[in-house]
């Protein structure tokens, strides 16, 4: 079969993933993908994904095998086999695919000057859209951001993002004044902290300069504030950020802020610079569940050239539990290796993290099947009911904690934790794991459940 053959019949299976998944999945994953090879026998094809890198092949293969194994036997009208393997893509398809922006392909920036442009609007070199990875707990606030930096003071303006400490807030920011920089030639773009926007004030006010903090501030083609929270309470930096505001809304430059609560939640903040966010797109990031923490693992380490097995990636993911601290484990993994000069192993990621230890000191030393007793006991199950298909709540709940254990603590793969129980299909592990992740972060009772559970053990 030509190269042409297979380029159309790929591009026929993407438009119909397309439907399937969300815009920031596709994007993400499926663009990075294309039909390497494939073989005719007399009953069926046999086909092999090129992806990109190990991460996107062991991501896509993972959780959208089944997907594009029926969207393939669709469009060639046979039952398919598929296979992936790590091959590039060709590059005209993969510009086609990704469909740049021509702002972007106009024109060569030199890197040495780009580097002196992100130091002096202080955005971190590191944060761009192509390692921040995308899941169900940012894809809205991703989306969000893709259409600013297209955008920008059009799309959404104000722009508010706001969650916990280490969900991405500030890596997303980030990424769009980046944008910005590289689109429009001479783009003025800070960004800075609500303590620094506070000292700036107070400095101008103390040496009498405050023409030079409006001519800073109000000149900009975007402003990037992270902690807006911290303006709050205080009446002279409120009423100067409400006239900033004003001035580069009105001029129609972007404005994006992050916080660790909503607007309506910010206590002592001016109902008048209230309603202004509330005016703009506000959006949430939530802490990343186990499939995204599994990728951001990935990408972190291979920022820093590290090689780590996918069972790895998976107990390093299902015990620390954001961003930051993902950063801070995998820089003193590294470390750690280098200092003993050995290969990174189990073995030296439990050493590091304190694995498999209840919190108190204790090593929990378990296999599935204490995993499936400690459960039953623990929620007074019978087993068969516990492996069974009830799909009540006293049942269901359970079972979705035991797959999320079985996952987390034991690192055990999707498909062998969904034939422990009761033979389950891994996309219903994957659903229970990210469920229970997200309940855990917020509810107490789910969170002594597993604890109870561990210290059984």
């Amino acid at each position: 079969m030509s190269s042409e053959d297979k380029k159309d019949i790929w591009k026929k299976s993407l438009k119909s993933i397309k439907v399937s998944v969300s815009p920031a999945i596709f994007s993400t994953w499926f663009v990075q993908t294309h039909l390497f090879e494939l073989k005719e026998t007399d009953k069926r094809y046999i086909a092999n994904i090129g992806c990109n890198s190990s991460f996107v092949k062991s991501t896509i293969e993972s959780r959208y095998f089944g997907l594009i194994q029926d969207v393939l036997s669709k469009v060639l009208g046979k039952p398919t086999d598929i296979i992936f393997s790590i091959k590039q893509i060709p590059q005209k398809v993969s510009q086609k695919l990704s469909d740049p922006s021509p702002l972007f392909s106009a024109k060569k920036i030199n890197k040495e000057e780009f580097k002196e442009k992100l130091a002096k609007s202080r955005i971190r070199p590191g944060f761009t859209f192509k390692n921040f990875a995308v899941s169900s707990s940012n894809q809205m606030a991703w989306a969000a951001a893709e259409a600013v930096k297209k955008n920008p003071g059009t799309a959404y303006n104000p722009m508010f993002i706001w969650g916990g400490v280490g969900v991405g807030k500030t890596h997303l920011m980030s990424a769009v004044g980046r944008s910005i920089l590289k689109s429009k030639e001479g783009a003025s773009i800070l960004c800075c902290t609500g303590e620094e926007f506070t000292n700036d004030i107070v400095e101008g006010i103390r040496n009498k300069s405050t023409k030079l903090f409006r001519d800073k501030y109000r000149m900009l083609d975007a402003l990037l504030i992270d902690d807006i929270q911290f303006i709050a309470g205080k009446d002279a930096v409120q009423e100067e950020f409400f006239h900033t505001f004003n001035a580069l809304v009105g001029s129609g430059s972007q404005i994006i802020m992050t916080s660790d609560r909503p607007p309506s939640e910010i206590s002592k903040l001016e109902e008048r610079l209230r309603s202004r966010f509330e005016a703009g797109l506000i959006v949430d990031i939530a802490p990343p569940d186990f499939e995204l923490r599994c990728a951001i693992v990935q990408i972190k380490s291979q920022e820093r050239g590290l090689e780590i097995d996918m069972d790895y990636v998976q107990l390093i993911a299902g015990s620390v539990d954001s961003a930051r601290k993902i950063e801070g484990f995998l820089t003193r993994l590294m470390s750690e290796a280098k200092l003993k000069n050995k290969a990174i192993d189990k073995g030296l990621i439990e050493n590091l993290m304190g694995k498999n230890s209840d919190g108190n000191g204790h090593t929990i030393k378990s296999n599935p099947n204490d995993l499936v007793d400690a459960v039953s006991k623990y929620f007074s199950l019978g087993k068969r009911k516990l492996l069974g298909t009830s799909r009540s709540r006293p049942v269901a709940r359970p079972r979705q904690i035991l797959m999320y254990l079985l996952r987390t603590e034991l690192s055990l793969p999707l498909q062998e934790v969904g034939r422990i129980v009761g033979g389950r299909d891994h996309t219903t592990v994957m659903h229970a794991v990210d469920k229970i992740t997200t309940i855990a972060s917020e509810d107490i009772n789910i969170r002594q459940d597993i604890r109870g559970i561990k210290n059984m053990l």
